[in-house]
């Protein structure tokens, strides 16, 4: 058969342009439009599946769909989305087009005049919408929802309250209200009015109760004042508020605990500075919390001392601006003044009993640092914890130990549980022991309340429930508890690969996975999906007697699955699959048969799933389709032996299009381990200050991501002993161009990054992001973001050096690249930006200035303003472009950026960014 020429260009054409078309690298301009799925929830009967499709920048799709994966709506934009009920309406926001609220920031409208959300409501059954204009905020009950309320503002600022009947689309007005809250079944609406200052004599202020069955409207608080903490009880049938009645400019807020039921005619005042019971110059906090018990009987609030007023008589520029630091202080000014605003608000719990003579009770005082109620609040003992004391110690060793207390709500009496505790406590459901873990042991303990009995709970066990691949000079933590049995009797705490039960009387302990997870490498945790609608119950309890879902992570492997234990008995996880994906964001029907979840690895996007207890899974989302036309990549394990014969690990990330017989230039990126994500996908993003190894992959280069272990006092040496090494042995493979080889680490990563410059010329390039370079300064500096000494730090924490700095000067100094920057012969471009709150940017500087002083080539970028890990987009993607033409520039021989070439003057700051 004879074939013309001009069909076998039409063939080769077609073979050129279709299957074998070459997929395209990433590049910069593809980050805002790559999506992820937030805020995905399943119906409590099954019935809808909701979740929004989010672009990185841009606007979001909402979506329902039934539970036959059919979409029923499609929603730009809108957010806080809930079901009513009986799942018959749909109540969300609409978020104005992010373009519009884009341009009002260009023409910098104030506050008033930004584009306002909107309300949609939506008639499930009969596809019905409606959209509400100017909505700040609405509200469903919590057991009832015929009605929905909202809280609109008009074109002149005026807020009103709506109240709307689902059902018949009727509704009321109230103008003027500044906040409203639901009774639980929707037998009232509480709501607050405020005049404005031109209003000065109307009578409208007040706090008023709506009776939405007689459509009755009562005031029941007089005056202008600011109303806070409105709430109603679980019965909905008596309510408590603070409100502070005193003029508006008042220095002192004299809040007052007032107390309502529809049996009186307005509400009353139960606490005060007057009130039987108040501590001598103490009041009511307007900051403090309030919380009926499950039962109704006690009231918990905040008192607080109260505070010295500043003399407004005083002239500022006639008196000095000062802070005085002391070495006695229990924190040092620094952390005083980061806490400051929080520190105002410190309030310390009571309890007042409204119907028994409106008792107050004082829980605790200034000495006590924390304190835990259980859920129902029906019992009689606090939870307390203090450091009061001992805080000194924490400028240096980063905790104080604690001395944990129980107060009766009864009478306020105190008693000792454990002091000096070095550890972590915690109250039972039902308030009747105390668990505890003990750090300085290893141990967990329950301390039964009314017999005082103390008890070891792992006594005799063989395994550790301390991190034993703890690698700092710390006393290693525990690995956590998985929550309490139902009827309170007993508590699941995990080691490090399985779950134990135990009987917190200390009589019964089961090893509940079988010991399964040791065997095999495998680590063994909960899946919570008990479905909880009721903002009072917090904690999380396990059912009884019953078949729970785990997750199993197999540390060989990493593979990730999903098995069943039952909680009465002893035995062998079942496993329903373990395989090379992540699952997340696990979520559950009221029956918990239908259950949602996300999927992924490092190939697939997390898309949302759903599930008959795990099987038979149908996939919801296909999020970034336009993935499939790009050059992706793949994800392997990697392991090698280092110099000094440990066992290693790493993931070596290849392009997708990877050939064996070209070479590649290659990045090792790292903070401490990261193995464990081997499975996890990367979405390409303007990052923080990590690298973006999606687009490096992409663009054809190999990325390392190696796990380092921790010899304590030589951090630097570790990093050596793992990093370089890994690279070593990578680069015996022909597709590795051992010539074009660099490292990129921010923040602990940073430091190590300036480390290894100073020990091997193997690198032709690196970027340091905010390092630490100088330990001997940096061991005295501050965390500026918490006001924190340093100390604890590099004595205790990650910087792992064990020592004080007078106890052993010569390995702060050795563990110091500033001092041997002579040595560098690696380009280094270091980002460190004047508002790093965790690492002093002047570390940056003495890196840059050493390096410049020595005539090596270095770059310093400061994103002003910016913090130790960018937080404006603008600045994420602008070291996106620097960080690619740098690692282009050194590894692929592009040429040189004029940033890189020349820098970018003062003068032509803000005009010329030096890309090109």
């Amino acid at each position: 058969m004879k074939i013309s020429i001009a069909s076998t260009l039409s063939i080769l054409l077609l073979l050129s342009t279709g299957l074998f078309a070459q997929k395209q690298p990433l590049d910069h301009r593809v980050y805002d439009s790559w999506k992820s799925i937030v805020n995905a929830d399943v119906s409590k009967t099954g019935k809808f599946i909701q979740y929004q499709i989010t672009p990185q920048e841009g606007d979001a799709i909402f979506e329902l769909k039934n539970k036959d994966n059919e979409l029923l709506f499609s929603l730009p934009r809108v957010t806080d989305a809930k079901l009513t009920q009986e799942e018959s309406f749909l109540i969300g926001k609409i978020k104005p087009l992010f373009e519009e609220t884009r341009q009002a920031k260009i023409k910098k409208k104030k506050n008033a005049d930004m584009p306002k959300d909107s309300l949609i409501i939506v008639d499930i059954q009969h596809r019905d919408q409606w959209k509400i204009p100017a909505v700040k905020a609405y509200k469903l009950a919590q057991n009832k929802n015929e009605y929905v309320a909202f809280l609109s503002s008009t074109s002149d600022s005026i807020s009103i309250l709506h109240v709307r009947n689902l059902l018949t689309g009727d509704t009321l007005n109230f103008c003027k209200v500044d906040q409203f809250v639901w009774s639980p079944n929707e037998d009232f609406l509480l709501f607050s009015k405020k005049n404005e200052p031109k209003d000065s004599l109307s009578t409208d202020a007040g706090l008023y109760l709506f009776d939405i069955t007689d459509k009755k409207l009562k005031k029941i608080s007089n005056g202008q004042g600011n109303y806070k903490e409105l709430l109603f009880d679980d019965n909905g049938r008596q309510l408590a508020f603070l409100a502070d009645k005193t003029p508006e400019k008042s220095l002192l807020k004299n809040f007052k605990l007032y107390y309502y039921t529809p049996q009186l005619d307005t509400a009353r005042i139960i606490a005060s500075q007057q009130s039987i019971g108040m501590p001598s110059q103490w009041y009511v906090s307007g900051d403090g919390e309030l919380k009926f018990s499950a039962n109704g009987k006690k009231l918990f609030f905040g008192l607080a001392p109260i505070p010295k007023i500043k003399d407004t008589t005083l002239v500022d520029f006639e008196h000095a601006q000062i802070d005085i630091w002391h070495w006695k202080d229990d924190y040092i000014q620094p952390q005083q003044l980061a806490n400051l605003k929080r520190d105002k608000r410190k309030n310390f719990l009571s309890v007042i009993y409204p119907n028994n003579g409106n008792r107050i009770v004082p829980l605790v005082d200034e000495t006590v640092n924390r304190t835990h109620i259980t859920d129902k609040d029906d019992n009689e003992w606090v939870l307390a914890a203090s450091d009061f004391g001992k805080r000194i110690a924490t400028q240096w060793e980063g905790f104080a130990p604690t001395d944990i207390y129980v107060v009766s709500t009864l009478s306020g009496q105190k008693r000792t549980v454990k002091e000096n505790l070095n550890g972590y406590a915690y109250l039972s459901p039902k308030g009747d022991f105390v668990l505890y873990f003990n750090r300085e042991t290893g141990n967990w303990h329950s301390y039964h309340i009314s017999s005082g009995k103390m008890v070891l709970l792992n006594d005799g066990l063989p395994v550790n429930f301390v991190d034993e691949e703890n690698d700092s000079p710390t006393l290693p933590g525990a690995y956590g508890i998985a929550g309490w049995s139902n009827n309170g009797e007993d508590v699941y705490i995990y080691d490090r690969y399985d779950i134990w039960k135990f009987d917190l009387a200390g009589k019964q302990k089961e090893l509940l996975t079988n010991g399964e997870g040791r065997a095999t490498q495998t680590i063994f945790r909960y899946i919570d999906l008990n479905r909880n609608d009721n903002p009072r119950y917090k904690t999380t309890l396990i059912p009884d007697k019953q078949d729970i879902f785990i997750t199993g992570f197999n540390e060989s492997t990493k593979y990730n699955g999903v098995y069943t234990i039952n909680t009465a008995k002893s035995r062998k996880p079942n496993e329903i699959f373990s395989t090379e994906y992540t699952f997340r964001n696990f979520k559950s029907t009221s029956d918990g048969e239908t259950i949602i979840y996300t999927k992924e690895n490092y190939n697939y996007s997390p898309d949302l799933y759903v599930s008959k207890r795990f099987k038979n899974e149908s996939r919801l989302t296909d999020i970034n389709p336009q993935q499939a036309t790009y050059n992706w990549g793949t994800a392997e394990l990697v392991r090698w032996t280092t110099p000094s014969g440990f066992e290693a690990e790493g993931i070596l990330y290849k392009p997708e299009n990877f050939d064996p017989n070209k070479k590649y230039p290659i990045i090792a990126y790292f903070y401490e381990k990261l193995s464990n994500g081997l499975y996890t996908y990367h979405a390409p993003a303007p990052t923080p200050s990590r690298l973006n190894i999606p687009y490096y992959v992409s663009n054809e280069y190999l990325v390392f991501a190696p796990d380092i272990h921790y010899e304590i006092g030589y951090p630097g040496k570790s990093a050596e002993e793992y990093v370089n090494s890994g690279m070593r042995y990578l680069a015996q493979n022909s597709w590795v161009d051992s010539t074009k080889m660099a490292i990129q680490g921010q923040s602990w990563g940073g430091y190590q990054v300036a480390h290894l410059i100073t020990r091997t010329s193997m690198y032709a390039a690196a970027w340091s992001g905010a390092p630490v370079v100088n330990m001997t300064s940096a061991y005295g500096g501050i965390r500026w973001q918490s006001g924190m000494s340093r100390q604890f730090q590099y004595e205790r924490t990650q910087s792992r050096i064990g020592k004080t700095l007078w106890e052993d000067r010569d390995l702060y100094i050795e563990n110091s690249p500033l001092f041997f920057l002579d040595r560098v012969t690696t380009p280094v471009a270091i980002m460190h930006n004047d508002s790093d709150g965790a690492v002093p940017w002047y570390q940056g500087i003495e890196m840059f200035t050493a390096l410049r002083r020595l005539q090596k080539p270095v770059w310093l970028l400061n994103y002003n303003g910016d913090e130790h890990n960018l937080m404006k987009r603008q600045n994420r993607k602008d070291i996106q472009i620097r960080q690619a033409q740098f690692f282009d520039h050194f590894l692929k021989d592009k040429p040189a950026a004029k940033w890189i070439e020349y820098g970018v003057p003062a003068t032509e700051k803000g005009i010329d960014w030096g890309f090109d």
